[in-house]
This record gives structure tokens, C-alpha cells and sequence, in this order.
């Protein structure tokens, strides 16, 4: 829920609070007012009306129904004032809860997403992975195949290079040296 929604709520509700407060104030006062006219109704016996007083009490009489007509009529006003504020306030709650619902669902999501872009990276990498080692595999096997041509090769440059080449075989005398022999080429 954001700070505006939070704001307008607080603040429609205090103006419903003001309109119940302003139109329980209006009820005491018409309360007050009719019993006050109940009273001078009741307590007064000679308030039938006499033909030369009748004038100056209908008048007050009719300024006092206009009175009460106009507190009727702002009762009425406030009244749908409060039934409109009431029916704004069912709709932003309903909208908050809305919002709270949509709100906790996206964390959901939020909190899922390692989870999710983890299993994707693994979808994407196994096969990656795959051709690595096979990669690695065939590396290995052609370096082998390398050493052993060069092996081979080696072996053919230095017994061409020996056997291209006489090497002169002196021996020595024996009688030079006693008992050593000498190795012989094979």
C-alpha cells in the first residue's frame, strides 16, 4: 500500500468522523428543538390561538418549521455525504487489499527468481558443459595421438641419423689395457 492510498484513507476517515460528529450534533440539536416546542406546547394552555395573537405565533411557528426544514435538509446532505465517503472507503480498502494481495505475489515472485534463474542457467549450461568435456576428451586423445607421432617421429629421425652416418670404430690395443673391453655397437 503506498503513502497516498495510506493518506486518502486516513484522511476520508477523519472526514467521515467530522460528518458523524457535525450530524450527531444536528440530531441533539432538532432533539433539543422539539422538546423545547413539545414544552411550549404542552406547558402553555392558553397557546390556542386567539385571534390577535395568532399572527406573531404562526410566524415564529413558521420560521421554526423553515429552521427545522433546513437542519432536515443538511441532515439529509450529510447523511449521503457519509453514505458516499463510506462507499469510497469500502472501495480503497477494497482496492488496498487488491494492491496487498498483488504486492505479496510479486514478493513471491521476487523471492523465486534466484531459484528459477539458477534452473535455467543449469538448463543452458548442461549442454555447454557436455561439449566441454567432449571437447576436453578429444584434446586429450589428439594430444596423445601428437606424442605419440612425435614419439614415433623422433625415433625415426635418430635411427635414420645413425645409421646414415659411419662412425669410425677404434679399438685399442689390448695389451694397453688389461681386462676392460670395450662395448661393440649393436
Amino acid at each position: 500500500m503506498s503513502q497516498a492510498d495510506t493518506s486518502t484513507i486516513q484522511t476520508l476517515s477523519t472526514e467521515a468522523s467530522q460528518l458523524r460528529q457535525e450530524l450527531l450534533l444536528r440530531d441533539q440539536l432538532v432533539q433539543q428543538l422539539s422538546q423545547e416546542l413539545f414544552r411550549l406546547v404542552k406547558g402553555n394552555t392558553n397557546f390556542m390561538p386567539q385571534r390577535s395573537e395568532t399572527e406573531p405565533d404562526l410566524s415564529q411557528l413558521q420560521a421554526l418549521r423553515e429552521q427545522l426544514q433546513a437542519v432536515e435538509e443538511q441532515v439529509t446532505f450529510y447523511q449521503e455525504q457519509i453514505t458516499t465517503r463510506d462507499a469510497e472507503i469500502y472501495q480503497l480498502r477494497q482496492t488496498v487489499q487488491e494492491l496487498s494481495d498483488r504486492s505479496r505475489m510479486l514478493e513471491q515472485v521476487v523471492q523465486e527468481l534466484p531459484q528459477i534463474y539458477r534452473r535455467k542457467f543449469e538448463e543452458r549450461m548442461s549442454p555447454v558443459r557436455e561439449k566441454v568435456a567432449t571437447l576436453q576428451r578429444e584434446n586429450r586423445q589428439l594430444q596423445a595421438e601428437l606424442q605419440s607421432v612425435s614419439y614415433r617421429l623422433a625415433l625415426k629421425t635418430r635411427t635414420t641419423s645413425h645409421s646414415g652416418i659411419d662412425l669410425p670404430n677404434f679399438s685399442r690395443p689390448v695389451s694397453d689395457q688389461p681386462n676392460i673391453s670395450t662395448p661393440q655397437n649393436a
